[in-house]
């Protein structure tokens, strides 16, 4: 007997004849991703990209060991920079393809597929460098911003804020490139890990930090300034869905807050609308519900309610 196929027991066979009678092999249905049909990189393959960068920003953080001097010496990361940079083109110049098929119903093999993907990562690799330094900008706001935290290293080694924001920020310069689909991926590999959800399209200035992290959301529309801190369960999404006369709803407009430079969102506050802003230099107080801008300089708190305390009998 062939121990690596495996064989159905007899009782199985008239199930799996009645299953297969209505579960074909579904080669164009939409959840299928098949080499004649969407033929698109899988989202592990997109994901294992997105570890490789990230360890390329973070060297000898993420994986097993720390780097070494030949590792980090020019010529090994050329090579590195060299390899990554041809998987993303590959995987950019499929999703490319799909996306024309979708846009146009066929892909007609005009080779700007190719030269879409080339470019696209000829100008994020040239990015690489100031993407560092706004992440080490990024870094010290985290260590500056929490008491607990006793190094940078902590920081980078520990906090899925970081994380999340070394994503996002990875997935905003291929967004801000027109690359389709594969940003998305990378933001939701982050938010399944962290609990943090910042859409690939958000805008997000320097020395950014997510206290905690899990809950916050961050929508597409979304610009955050530079200095800004976010704590757990904050919320900075649309207010309502504006629709076309069809019922369908309108893509592509304004629908999230702006948040300008030096403001502190603590944890459970809701910030809603695309004409929404909050001035600088300001503090929105936990689980505070805004659907209004606020001016510079201003605290927005909701009203201490009187707890009631009650002692048992001794």
């Amino acid at each position: 007997m062939n121990k690596d196929k495996p064989v159905a027991e007899p009782w199985l066979g008239d199930v799996l004849d009645e299953v297969l009678r209505q579960f074909n092999p579904c080669r164009e249905c939409p959840s299928a991703n098949h080499v004649r049909g969407a033929n698109l990189p899988g989202q592990l393959a997109i994901t294992e990209t997105l570890e490789t960068l990230v360890s390329l920003l973070f060297p000898g953080c993420h994986g097993r060991n720390p780097e070494s001097d030949a590792t980090l010496s020019g010529a090994s990361l050329r090579l590195r920079l060299a390899s990554v940079g041809t998987t993303l083109r590959y995987q950019i110049e499929r999703v490319k393809a799909f996306d024309c098929t979708s846009a146009k119903g066929d892909c007609t093999g005009c080779k700007d597929c190719k030269a879409f993907a080339e470019h696209a990562v000829a100008e994020f690799l040239r990015q690489l460098p100031a993407l560092r330094s706004v992440l080490h900008e990024d870094i010290q706001a985290a260590y500056e911003g929490d008491p607990a935290a006793r190094s940078t290293m902590e920081v980078v080694m520990s906090y899925p804020g970081l994380y999340a924001i070394a994503v996002h920020r990875i997935a905003h310069t291929l967004f801000a490139l027109g690359v389709p689909l594969i940003p998305r991926v990378m933001s939701e590999h982050a938010h399944a890990r962290t609990g943090i959800d910042i859409h690939p399209g958000a805008s997000i200035g320097s020395g950014f930090f997510i206290d905690h992290g899990t809950g916050v959301v961050i929508g597409e529309t979304c610009s955050i300034g530079r200095h800004v801190k976010l704590y757990q369960g904050v919320t900075l999404g649309a207010l309502s869905f504006q629709k076309d006369e069809n019922g369908n709803l309108v893509k592509g407009i304004k629908r999230h807050p702006d948040v300008e430079d030096n403001v502190v969102i603590y944890a459970g506050a809701t910030i809603l609308g695309g004409n929404t802003r909050i001035g600088h230099d300001s503090v929105i107080g936990g689980n505070v519900w805004l659907i209004r801008s606020v001016p510079p300089f201003s605290k927005v708190y909701n009203r201490q309610p009187e707890p009631e305390i009650r002692t048992q009998a001794q």
